[in-house]
Formats: C-alpha cells, sequence, structure tokens
C-alpha cells in the first residue's frame, strides 16, 4: 500500500497582511516567508516554496523528488497578488529545485529562486532547500563586548577582502572555515579593526570580483555552504 499525502489539503502559508504589505512595496521581511522555508504544518513536515510570478499562467515546483517533471506539485496562487506557493510534505534540507514557469504565450523554462539561501556549486545552477534554524551560534561573547569593543569613538581600520583571490593557491578557494581563521589572525596581527568583505552572494562567474549577483540571499557556494559561512 503506497501512501502519499494531498499536497493541496494544506492551508496557505502567507497571510492576508503579508499579501497586503508586499503589494504596498511595504514588506521588509519578504527573505522570511519568500523562496524555501522548511517548516511543519498540521504536524507535517515538508518545505514551503513562494514565489512572485504575476505573468505567469503556471508555476511549479521541480527537483530530482519529482524527476523535474512540472506537471506535478503546481503552485496555487493567491488572488491577484502574482504571489504562487505550495507545501510539499516530506521534503527536507539540501533538495535541489527550480521553478517552472509556463508564461501567457506557452512557452515552459525554469527559473533558479531568487529568494534561496544556497545555490548548487557552479556550473550546476540549481537553488537548494537550507535550513538556518540548526545553526548555533557561539558568538554570544563578542556580542555582549560588541558596545566597548566597537564603540563609537574608537578609531577604526577597515581590511577590504576580495575572498576569491585571498591567499589562493593552484586555482583552489580556501573554504569559508579555514578564511575565518587566516584573516583574523592576519588582520589583527596587521593592526586593522574591521574586515569589510568584497560581494560573497553568488555569483557566476569566477573571474569577477563578485558584483554579478545572481542569489542575494545566498552566500556562494565556491568556499562551503552557508552554515560554514556562519562560522
Amino acid at each position: 500500500v503506497w501512501e502519499q499525502e494531498d499536497v493541496y489539503r494544506f492551508a496557505p502559508m502567507l497571510g492576508d497582511m503579508d499579501l497586503h504589505l508586499i503589494g504596498e512595496g511595504n514588506h521588509y521581511e519578504k527573505y522570511r516567508i519568500m523562496g524555501a522555508h522548511v517548516r511543519t504544518l498540521d504536524g507535517v513536515d515538508g518545505v514551503g516554496f513562494a514565489v512572485w510570478a504575476p505573468a505567469a499562467d503556471r508555476v511549479s515546483v521541480v527537483g530530482n523528488f519529482n524527476h523535474w517533471d512540472g506537471r506535478e506539485h503546481q503552485m496555487r496562487v493567491r488572488g491577484s497578488s502574482g504571489i504562487w506557493e505550495i507545501f510539499i510534505p516530506e521534503l527536507c534540507e539540501g533538495e535541489t529545485y527550480k521553478f517552472e514557469i509556463r508564461a501567457k504565450n506557452g512557452d515552459v523554462f525554469e527559473k533558479t529562486d531568487p529568494y534561496a539561501q544556497q545555490m548548487e556549486l557552479r556550473p550546476a545552477t540549481a537553488s537548494v532547500v537550507h535550513n538556518p534554524k540548526h545553526y548555533t551560534w557561539k558568538d554570544a561573547d563578542w556580542v555582549k563586548n560588541r558596545p566597548v569593543t566597537q564603540a563609537l569613538d574608537k578609531p577604526m581600520s577597515i581590511y577590504e577582502l576580495h575572498l576569491g583571490s585571498w591567499r589562493r593557491e593552484n586555482d583552489t578557494y580556501i573554504n569559508y572555515k579555514d578564511l575565518a581563521h587566516q584573516v583574523v589572525e592576519y588582520c589583527t596581527w596587521m593592526g586593522y579593526t574591521h574586515i569589510e568583505l568584497m560581494p560573497i552572494t553568488e555569483y557566476p562567474y569566477d573571474g569577477s570580483w563578485g558584483y554579478q549577483t545572481v542569489g542575494y540571499f545566498a552566500p556562494t557556494s565556491r568556499f562551503g555552504s552557508p552554515d560554514e559561512f556562519r562560522y
């Protein structure tokens, strides 16, 4: 016997106030509700998806879990808001996905999630479901002392850093964790008080400085995972 949850039995995830504020252009925390988020609805674990595609005729979530078939997991549009959403039970962190869009003229194409929190390592281009709630922050002491160590009347010396070229050898990159230790050690020794990172959001071209952003909410996978970036 094969049992499967009906994806359309779950109530919408975005509230009326969310839709109202998004329509006004005044929702300042859309990243918390748009994109892909691991959540539990009616006691069922899964992933909720939401994307704004006002000119689409149909939007589906596709991935390995449905053989990249847009006829499955078609999303529901929320009235005239242009927002499409769906909750897919039993999906979990690490799933790759894209949105398959059918335009009004019948053209069908795939798009990565503009609110994705993680992207596949190039040359792959899919979005990845990420759950930031699993990470345990260990910076309580630093945050507590920040008003003193970073007081506004203290001198500043800023080190601007491009992660892709810093101490790079043999066309390989240093990962986020190693960078955290090496950069802090170097900047402390040199007398810098602050570090300014050049763009670290996902971008397609290795030779650039990262200004061709394709994922504003995803740290580039070249140097590791989002949790390794938090480290």
